[in-house]
């Protein structure tokens, strides 16, 4: 794998980065690292694995993000996703839903280190991919300070490849999990710290990051960033992350050019029985900004449910968008 993929990535997010939502934002960059959502070793190891780790070719390079926290489990479910050809291995210790702590998994993990540092080390010993940890600063009275060079030192020492951090606590106990995506204060000094701190060690920043731009001054003191919402939420900013951030042109030239490409997507997967719907909720905010949006918005969310719907709906909701530039950024300028 091309050691820059980690240059950029776009963050894992239960319920958005699905098989279809990655195809869709392949269109808009080549060198993003996508991530799935989180799967449990529990999912990996009795679920339906064709189902659960099923991707297309162009989505390379593709993290898998496990959940868990026995190690033997880890290592097989690692091995089973290798197998299966994803790019890398990612443990995640940052979820913080009820759901996942209830599991001893997710950000509650933060309080063991050593266990997430023998995860880290049954992984690696069971793939020969990347393993890599994505975490929070600490949770809940955690000095950050402490919290986080506890769990890095762990992992380096079992030979992590990477740390994510996303650089806000998760408060366990007085937040949802939605709170915690916006509400405990983002700190990248600390994160800078820690790179400074561990200079071999590659770090790669996530939380609040809104743009490339945004990217860019991260990248100037850390190996990586890893935008979430707002990639999701307004795909067209992914449009300049190969021209910015990579010195090369982005696969389509507009947001446009990307809702065509995915058409003949749309009538392979319908045809094989996938709603149109599932395809198309991560298109909605594609034109975001741009005149006609609202109508292209409502249309995808109206005419996609329903019983049979299919490319047509894409097609009918591009007549009632206007042109747009390439990005929203380069729009902007």
């Amino acid at each position: 794998m091309n050691g820059l993929t980690h240059k950029f990535a776009v963050a894992p997010m239960m319920e958005w980065t699905d098989r279809h939502c990655r195809y869709f934002h392949r269109l808009l960059t080549r060198r993003a690292l996508l991530y799935t959502e989180m799967l449990t070793t529990g999912a990996v190891l009795h679920g339906d694995r064709a189902r659960l780790l099923r991707f297309d070719p162009s989505e390379h390079p593709v993290a898998v993000q496990l959940g868990g926290c026995d190690p033997a489990a880890l290592a097989t479910s690692a091995r089973i996703c290798a197998d299966a050809g994803f790019d890398e291995i990612n443990l995640n210790v940052g979820c913080p839903s009820d759901r996942v702590r209830n599991g001893r998994f997710g950000a509650c993990l933060m309080a063991e280190p050593q266990l997430v540092g023998a995860c880290v080390a049954a992984m690696k010993a069971a793939v020969t991919v990347p393993v890599t940890v994505k975490c929070r600063i600490g949770i809940d009275d955690q000095d950050p300070e402490q919290a986080l060079n506890a769990l890095a030192d762990a992992v380096v020492a079992a030979g992590v490849d990477r740390l994510i951090v996303h650089a806000r606590k998760a408060w366990l106990s007085g937040l949802s999990p939605r709170e915690n995506r916006s509400v405990p204060p983002l700190d990248y000094e600390r994160v800078y710290r820690l790179k400074q701190r561990l200079p071999a060690l590659d770090v790669v920043v996530n939380g609040g990051i809104a743009t490339v731009a945004d990217a860019g001054v991260h990248l100037t003191k850390l190996d990586g960033v890893m935008m979430g919402r707002a990639a999701y939420q307004e795909p067209r900013r992914l449009l300049d992350v190969d021209p910015v951030l990579f010195g090369s042109p982005a696969p389509l030239p507009s947001a446009r050019t990307v809702a065509e490409a995915l058409i003949p997507y749309l009538e392979r997967e319908t045809a094989a029985g996938v709603r149109a719907n599932a395809i198309l909720r991560h298109v909605v905010g594609l034109f975001h900004h741009a005149r006609g949006a609202r109508a292209f918005r409502r249309h995808l969310s109206i005419a996609a449910v329903k019983p049979g719907a299919g490319a047509e709906v894409l097609r009918e909701a591009l007549r009632l968008v206007a042109s747009s530039a390439t990005s929203i950024e380069t729009a902007a300028a």
